[in-house]
């Protein structure tokens, strides 16, 4: 019979097991920042309307995320409810306007058809971050991220844990990335954040290093 000192441990391995592997997970995503990362982050630079992102249960949190982070660091976002687009408010799309669509599978139906919708109104740019290349939601778009998920990355490949954690270090990416390029200082990013810890900050740190546009 195990002592509660085993058991102790084999929780302990066990949970580092997760964390470690979700690590790994996050690493390998780093080959996914290719030339379609490079498009991606010219159209949106270049974007004059407004940029939504979208994704349902927690493909909907991690779109949240994005779109909070991307304000933050200077490029104006906002996450669209993908159900709550399909009852009205997908009427804040229009011309000019791009929208990230986040499904790890690809195949959730109001999502698509959100994208399909989005597009019959105009929208400049659909990007979808998937992991399935052939899914709906990577044929509905313009621009496919095909996001390298390792196995057992998401217990059972159902419970989508892993997963977010790439979606959202792709998104993290993004965000920096523009924030740089732009030359988005941290006196502004202040000013929009005035409360928390944050707001409290009394010295800004040092200006991010500018990164120059690539395709001029």
């Amino acid at each position: 019979m195990s002592t509660i000192a085993d058991r102790r441990r084999v929780v302990l391995e066990t949970a580092r097991a997760v964390v470690t592997h979700e690590a790994e997970g996050v690493a390998a995503s780093a080959a996914d920042l290719d030339d379609v990362f490079l498009t991606i982050v010219q159209r949106v630079y270049e974007c004059t309307g407004k940029v939504f992102v979208t994704g349902a249960g927690t493909s909907g949190a991690i779109a949240r995320r994005m779109a909070h982070l991307l304000s933050v660091s200077g490029t104006p976002s906002m996450f669209i409810h993908g159900a709550d687009a399909l009852h009205g408010t997908m009427g804040a799309m229009a011309a000019g306007d791009i929208l990230i669509a986040i499904s790890r599978g690809g195949g959730s139906q109001e999502i698509n058809d959100l994208v399909q919708r989005a597009r019959e109104r105009g929208v400049d740019t659909v990007i979808a971050l998937t992991a399935d290349r052939d899914s709906a939601l990577a044929r509905g778009s313009d621009l496919v991220v095909v996001m390298t998920m390792l196995p057992g990355i998401d217990p059972g490949e159902v419970i989508a844990m892993g997963s977010t954690l790439v979606t959202a270090a792709w998104g993290d990416a993004l965000a920096v990335v523009l924030m740089r390029m732009r030359g988005y200082s941290w006196s502004r990013v202040l000013h929009s954040h005035p409360s928390g810890a944050v707001g409290r900050i009394e010295h800004a740190p040092e200006e991010l290093p500018a990164l120059p546009p690539f395709w001029e």
